[in-house]
């Protein structure tokens, strides 16, 4: 951006919304909140691109919004990523240094981090963060911070998250179409995490469970660092979809009777209010108990926890969670969701709301958990020194270059290059043609 050198955008591609969020730090390092958009997102399954022109023109609707409210002319972004392609693993890292006098520099941890990326994944995937667990410098073993000591042999554990290699690259095609750069790419639960979870917290280890609409996310931490990442692909979508069925309404019916009548915890429900919805055209109006409601949308998310709660306990943290359980997203908002969780895990809960980090005088509308996963975006612009544009890359690194005709002074070793690729694709495309 020309006008403020400091300002980063976010741009949060979800299932039920497209965010853009423009915010600047202020003095004392908190961020405040320049312009907002939000839309309606049709073109998103599941966290995952599925229709690319409803996605460009939602990205453009929104990006459009946070424009006039900023007043400002938006270039870049950092986009978040989601989706049930979405994995993570455990892989240790080993350097043998040449110099034992020389000390340990940020050059040595990025040759590690560097080695991560050669490892060989399933066809399609890629990886999206490397990120350091704990340092070992000659078997000494639980050290977060390596730099400035003596040693030969420098080992990490990391834990690597990766993703489709073609989710990433609908994202950044999306992106691109509306004219806009990329200059980060995060996975959602870490930004959602950077933007509702206390340090205290993270070392204490704590449980961050992001219930969007196609998605929730898990990301678990323990002493300060992420230990497990996981994609559950279910989320708020389905109880809708699940009140539809079992209420026999229409789908913007059912989304209404979640919001505005939705409850987490049918027990809960003491007085059982009759809701009268709308019959469809000559047809008499249907009543529904509110706590038959409540029992559909109890199912539903006591089926999701049941998926949260063996990755926790996959993860091995699950008796080192003080912190216990913190919720986020628009999942969140439903009534009684953390009495629910408590009583599903054993864990204490609490939801979380994306205002620590927001500067005073931000507006109602960025306080909700809705907006989590766009705010800790903003934060994870800042914490890149480099905000130039990155471009996707694939495998594939070879020079592609276009056929010309042989002209008088032409680049000869360039022209039967591009002859010789020319005639591999056409006997590629068609093996029994003759030339």
């Amino acid at each position: 951006m020309n006008e403020n050198a400091n300002v980063v955008v976010a741009l949060d591609i979800g299932t039920t919304k497209v965010c853009a969020i423009a915010g600047r730090k202020t003095e004392h390092g908190k961020i405040e909140v320049l312009g907002v958009g939000k839309v309606e997102s049709v073109g998103v399954l599941r966290g995952v691109v599925s229709n690319i022109e409803k996605t460009v023109n939602a990205i453009m609707d929104a990006i459009g919004e946070a424009e006039r409210r900023s007043g400002m002319k938006i270039k870049v972004v950092n986009v978040g990523i989601a989706g049930q392609h979405i994995k993570s693993l455990q892989h240790r890292g080993i350097l043998v240094r040449d110099n034992v006098h020389e000390e340990i520099s940020q050059k040595d941890i990025d040759r590690l981090i560097q080695d991560m990326h050669k490892l060989v994944l399933p066809p399609g995937d890629k990886i999206v963060h490397v990120i350091p667990q704990e340092y070992i410098v000659d078997n000494e073993q639980g050290i977060i911070d390596p730099i400035g000591m003596s040693g030969i042999r420098l080992e990490a554990n990391f834990h690597i998250i990766t993703g489709q290699i073609a989710a990433s690259k609908n994202i950044f095609k999306c992106v691109e179409k509306t004219g806009l750069n990329v200059t980060s790419l995060t996975l959602e639960p870490i930004a959602s995490a950077a933007a509702v979870l206390s340090q205290e917290e993270k070392e204490a280890g704590v449980a961050l469970v992001d219930i969007g609409g196609g998605t929730t996310d898990l990301a678990i931490f323990h002493d300060g660092i992420i230990r497990h990442t996981s994609v559950v692909p279910f989320g708020g979508n389905v109880v809708t979809k699940d009140i539809k069925e079992g209420c026999k309404v229409m789908q913007h019916q059912a989304e209404l009777l979640k919001v505005k009548f939705g409850a987490a915890l049918a027990d809960e429900i003491y007085d059982n209010r009759m809701i009268t919805i709308p019959g469809l055209k000559g047809r008499e109006p249907k009543e529904i108990s509110e706590k038959n409601l409540a029992l559909i949308i109890q199912s539903r998310m006591e089926e999701i926890f049941d998926h949260i709660y063996w990755e926790i306990r996959r993860s091995g943290y699950e008796n080192k969670l003080i912190g216990g359980v913190v919720l986020t997203g628009g999942g969140s908002l439903l009534r009684y969701i953390d009495k629910l969780v408590e009583l599903h895990t054993g864990l204490s809960t609490r939801i979380g709301i994306p205002i620590e980090q927001l500067a005073h005088g931000y507006t109602k509308e960025v306080s909700s958990p809705i907006f989590s996963t766009a705010i800790g975006l903003l934060l994870k612009g800042y914490e890149s020194e480099d905000n130039t544009p990155i471009t996707f890359e694939t495998d594939e690194k070879e020079e592609v270059l276009e056929p010309v005709e042989m002209e008088e002074g032409a680049d000869s070793e360039r022209w039967f290059q591009s002859l010789f690729r020319k005639t591999k694709e056409w006997f590629e495309e068609d093996p029994d043609a003759e030339f």
